[in-house]
């Protein structure tokens, strides 16, 4: 990939990376802070440790392509995150300052390889792909822990059963009013 293609491919990539990232704020908000100890099994995560799994992962993603290089150490939770409105303060902080330095990235900085845990090496903004993949896949699970956790399940690409009922209800409400 030379430095052309890569800025052509952020060019691209960088407003869906934007939409994406405001569905998953809403996935965050949407986690009830009394549940957040909840697991669908004793080996799976917390919804509490899933939601920072997204949140850190995400933005690690955006911080390899941003400095050339991973940084795992960006997956450990600050000891001033304790609740899920922490992550979701923490994620959207985090998140704008790597994304910004993305957007500013020289197409040269784009297309170097960047070396994943060598498991892979690819042109940095690649990785702005797999890093979307891989936050996708687990906001699915996550949306799978809501529900049983009396959570109500937000607007992803489409309306949501949650999201329709409350429409009907307004809807009614504003008929009978």
């Amino acid at each position: 990939m030379n430095a052309q293609q890569a800025l052509d491919y952020r060019q691209v990539t960088l407003p869906i990376l934007t939409r994406e990232h405001e569905i998953t704020r809403k996935m965050l908000e949407a986690i009830p802070a009394d549940k957040c100890t909840y697991r669908q099994d004793e080996i799976c995560k917390s919804a509490f440790d899933l939601a920072w799994h997204i949140a850190a992962t995400d933005n690690m993603f955006l911080d390899a392509v941003a400095s050339g290089q991973f940084n795992l150490d960006r997956n450990k939770r600050p000891e001033s995150v304790k609740t899920p409105a922490d992550i979701l303060n923490w994620y959207s902080e985090s998140w704008k300052q790597t994304f910004d330095r993305v957007a500013q990235l020289s197409g040269d900085d784009l297309a170097k390889i960047v070396d994943f845990r060598g498991l892979l090496k690819q042109p940095a903004v690649l990785f702005l792909e797999l890093g979307l993949r891989h936050t996708v896949h687990h906001r699915g699970q996550l949306t799978m822990y809501l529900r049983p956790m009396g959570a109500k399940i937000p607007s992803i690409y489409g309306e949501s059963y949650d999201a329709t009922q409350a429409r009907l209800a307004a809807q009614q409400q504003s008929t009978t009013a």
